[in-house]
């Protein structure tokens, strides 16, 4: 494996990674709240990425769950053996209702069938897509912004 695998795949490695590889999540101040088999929680502070009205800044709201995503699959590499990149292809974010509070983005981690499939595409082709989504959560539950990414790892 190559050096960019930190020492632990807990949340503070993982954190640790995304704070040394991609200057902006420090910036955000990201935290990694949750890693599992099930799926990973980004959070990060209103005061560091609002807005002039004083909500959460739509940038940051699209880059976090950008961000979840990137996790998830950068993770299922490191957990299939597979020393890898990944980079987005394309996102999109829907937007519902401004975020006033912690930034708190969820993705959902794909299924064993899904995963077992891309590693070995991306094993036999040293290529391949992964279609992710995560939802920045709002009040009430219900979800501020929905996110869908595609994104691309080669190896």
């Amino acid at each position: 494996m190559s050096e960019l695998v930190p020492e632990s795949m807990s949340t503070k490695g993982l954190e640790a990674f995304l704070h040394e590889k991609i200057p902006l999540t420090k910036a955000m101040g990201l935290h990694v709240a949750e890693s599992n088999a099930h799926r990973l929680v980004l959070e990060a502070p209103l005061d560091a990425n609002k807005n002039h009205l004083g909500t959460a800044f739509g940038g940051s709201l699209h880059t976090l769950p950008t961000l979840a995503c990137y996790a998830v699959l950068w993770t299922l590499l490191r957990e299939a053996g597979l020393d890898g990149h990944v980079v987005v292809k394309h996102s999109e974010a829907h937007y519902h209702q401004p975020v006033t509070g912690t930034l708190r983005a969820v993705c959902v981690r794909p299924s064993a069938t899904l995963v077992k499939d891309f590693a070995s595409d991306l094993r036999r082709h040293k290529k391949a897509r992964m279609d992710l989504t995560a939802v920045v959560e709002g009040r009430g539950g219900k979800p501020a912004v929905e996110f869908n990414g595609s994104f691309v790892a080669v190896v």
